[in-house]
């Protein structure tokens, strides 16, 4: 079995004293493969220094909301020549968040829809980061039709309704550690909607830790918790949802 951690952030300061480490027990876990999110300057260095060093590892980088105030033309023009790196495989995570007031609004919504249009053309797949903003966030994406490269919404936390909107639009939906909390019953039924040629995994760590480590810090290896959840709540096996995940992935990035 193998599976494919989709968003993870081994690149935050969280594990720089054990990257090796972490990524060895993460096989144990039968976590092969995984995503790097790069989200500014520091952290998009760090995502590629890592796909570079390691062949099972790729790079996802983009601006965050919450940083959206400090994008600039400058910003963008090293982005857009960072994106061309070989092993980035989407650009992200971009998006709206109006649980922190980091960044205003309209700056957020502007930095987000260029963000997208760089995306468009250089044919990569994105990353959306959507914290209380789901309507302005389907809005967005809606408005630019990014159907034709696809995309992510990343540790979907939306019920079946918003879950079928946003499959609508051809995102794929990547589930974290929160599908395995009891009191998530929204997002249990948004799992039982969801094509399984859609769904993705993800730890988004060291964040969002899963059962039965919830509180503590999150690693990817704690992916196969991710993954032994959604098979009980679509009464699958975990075998067979790792293959559709690891495949599902995979297709995205065009890897493999």
């Amino acid at each position: 079995m193998e599976i494919f951690d989709t968003h993870t952030h081994i690149n935050s300061d969280e594990f720089k004293t054990e990257i090796p480490e972490v990524i060895e027990r993460a096989k144990a876990f039968d976590v092969t493969k995984m995503a790097i999110v790069g989200f500014d300057q520091p952290s998009i260095l760090k995502s590629l220094a890592l796909a570079k060093d390691y062949p099972n590892l790729y790079s996802i980088i983009g601006w965050h909301p919450e940083e959206a105030k400090t994008y600039t033309p400058e910003t963008e023009k090293v982005l857009i020549e960072q994106l061309q790196t070989p092993k980035v495989v989407a650009m992200g995570e971009m998006g709206l968040d109006y649980h922190w007031d980091t960044s205003p609004v309209e700056t957020q919504k502007k930095v987000f829809k260029r963000q997208i249009e760089i995306a468009k053309s250089l044919n990569l797949p994105i990353s959306i980061h959507n914290r209380d903003s789901f309507e302005d966030v389907y809005t967005i994406l809606k408005e630019a039709d990014i159907r034709d490269i696809g995309g992510i919404m990343h540790s979907f936390n939306g019920d079946a309704k918003w879950a079928d909107k946003f499959l609508d639009l051809g995102m794929h939906l990547s589930y974290s550690g929160i599908v395995t909390y009891n009191s998530a019953k929204e997002v249990h039924e948004a799992v039982k909607v969801t094509p399984i040629d859609r769904i993705l995994i993800e730890t988004d760590a060291p964040y969002l830790t899963p059962e039965p480590y919830r509180g503590q810090r999150n690693e990817p290896g704690y992916t196969r918790y991710v993954l032994e959840a959604i098979a009980k709540i679509r009464e699958s096996s975990s075998i067979d949802m790792a293959s559709a995940t690891f495949k599902n992935a995979e297709k995205l990035f065009r890897i493999g």
